[in-house]
């Protein structure tokens, strides 16, 4: 059965339990409701809560769990002549996978029959040739081993799945008649839902944390994977980038240097426009602008941020590159061959950065209390004069955070790199040429037909974590300037 009518079918057992609880509580009490520990509706809920709640919790265990059951007993039926040097166990099991998905997308299409995708006895050659004709099959020939497995594979997730529906309807079920069974006048129903209803808050507060662990062990797992397959040493001090799909990445140089100092040089160049307009765009419009233009100006000023950064990209190749070339190029300094470039990328992120300084910039020094304000012109003081030495000292905790935000922004940034600083990964100082950054070969290394768990592909997992590592010690030294300067001005 689908997951989604799976989970319609749960949803309306509950909502049968809630009715039927809700009447059963009436009943108990004779149709006075004084009579009721809770109001009528609290007994509905309760039998709601305790139908819907242990079945979608069994659901998810059973989805996160299935399929490390299912790895486990596949990958006893691989044996090791498959796995070579140039492969690994998780390679195999992709191909594993992606065979299986393969079957089940010909069987749904019709153009397989569901008894020739599970014989054990179908000739090899056959059954990858009709993958093939039916456009499952991209890779090279499927290994029989690697078929088997996979038919296996279809077989344990198709009973998984049937007994996962089981299951879950069950305890749906038992979970209704519970709280059908419990829906008497003198049942605190109340103090029950009540409760629930604190786990389900909870729970839903604890999912950040859980989603921030999750995404952290997936790529310390699937980092560790690609450093079993490439050397650490070579992909963090490497000064080239020239990763190859022939031979499982063999000969693949995967430094990652140069993409660092491409993600760094572009967001140095995209602040360094962004900070200073934002910053006394932020200044103007909080000390300074009246409120007519403060109405009209900040609304337009936050459009920036929601202009799709795919536009942005697009308005860096057409119109930012063209121009920087009419001014740096052949006609002009000589210093710029192509529109894409570190300075065409750069000045459109801060382009886009700007919102992100400003708007905040200027909530913040709107929050300076008018307190020191008031002492500063009271002691003589200009405007300009308590800007600087009152406003801005005051403010620069919150300042500070703002930037870091855009730091953040622009380190994470994708399209307008990808379409206004090209894809060279190269070592340089002059912001004329074209670069790129970690999140551009992230994308790159993870588009195409490489097998998933090539050294190709698990590259973009070693590649996110430096990134994550480089972003938290960033945050961690924005911390600590912050909070040395809210000390200060406490």
């Amino acid at each position: 059965m689908p997951l989604f009518w799976l989970v319609l079918i749960v949803l309306a057992i509950a909502s049968a339990g809630y009715v039927l609880g809700r009447s059963r509580a009436l009943a108990s009490a004779g149709g006075d409701r004084s009579i009721l520990h809770s109001l009528p509706s609290y007994y509905g809920a309760n039998a709601a809560l305790k139908s819907a709640v242990p079945a979608f919790l069994l659901m998810i265990a059973w989805l996160l769990a299935q399929p490390f059951f299912i790895d486990n007993q596949i990958s006893g039926m691989i044996p090791e002549a498959t796995i070579d040097e140039s492969s690994s166990l998780g390679l195999v099991m992709a191909e594993v996978r992606r065979t299986a998905e393969g079957l089940d997308n010909a069987v749904a299409e019709g153009s397989m029959s569901e008894e020739f995708a599970r014989n054990a006895r179908a000739d090899i050659v056959d059954i990858t040739q009709r993958l093939k004709d039916a456009g499952q099959i991209v890779t090279s020939d499927i290994t029989q081993p690697v078929m088997r497995a996979a038919q296996r594979y279809r077989v344990l997730s198709a009973a998984g799945g049937f007994y996962m529906t089981l299951v879950v309807l069950a305890t749906a079920v038992a979970g209704a008649l519970w709280g059908i069974r419990e829906a008497t006048a003198g049942f605190r129903a109340r103090n029950v839902v009540e409760q629930g209803v604190l786990a389900i808050l909870v729970a839903a507060a604890s999912i950040a944390i859980l989603t921030t662990i999750g995404i952290v062990l997936s790529l310390v797992f699937n980092t560790a994977e690609f450093f079993g397959l490439y050397p650490a040493f070579d992909f963090f001090t490497g000064l080239t980038w020239a990763p190859s799909f022939s031979g499982r990445g063999g000969s693949s140089e995967l430094g990652i240097i140069p993409l660092l100092w491409g993600t760094f040089y572009i967001s140095i160049v995209a602040l360094a426009v962004a900070v200073p307009i934002g910053l006394f765009a932020a200044i103007y419009l909080a000390e300074y602008a009246g409120p007519k233009i403060r109405a009209i100006a900040k609304p337009l000023l936050e459009v920036l941020a929601g202009i799709p950064t795919i536009v942005y990209g697009l308005f860096a190749l057409l119109t930012v590159g063209p121009l920087l070339v009419s001014v740096f190029g052949d006609d002009g300094l000589g210093v710029m061959q192509a529109g894409t470039a570190v300075m065409t990328a750069g000045l459109v992120m801060g382009i886009m950065l700007i919102p992100f300084v400003s708007s905040l910039s200027d909530d913040i020094i709107n929050a300076v209390p008018q307190a020191m304000r008031d002492g500063s012109y009271g002691l003589g003081a200009t405007k300009s004069e308590t800007v600087k030495q009152v406003i801005l000292p005051a403010a620069l905790p919150g300042i500070v955070g703002a930037i870091l935000l855009a730091a953040s922004r622009a380190i994470g940034e994708t399209m307008i790199v990808v379409l206004g600083a090209g894809a060279a990964a190269r070592l340089s100082l002059n912001p004329f040429e074209a670069m790129t950054t970690v999140t551009a070969k992230i994308v790159s290394q993870l588009t195409g037909d490489a097998d998933f768990a090539s050294p190709e592909a698990l590259v973009a997992f070693a590649l996110g974590m430096t990134l994550f590592v480089v972003t938290l010690g960033l945050n961690i030294v924005a911390l600590y300037i912050v909070r040395k300067y809210r000390e200060q001005y406490d």
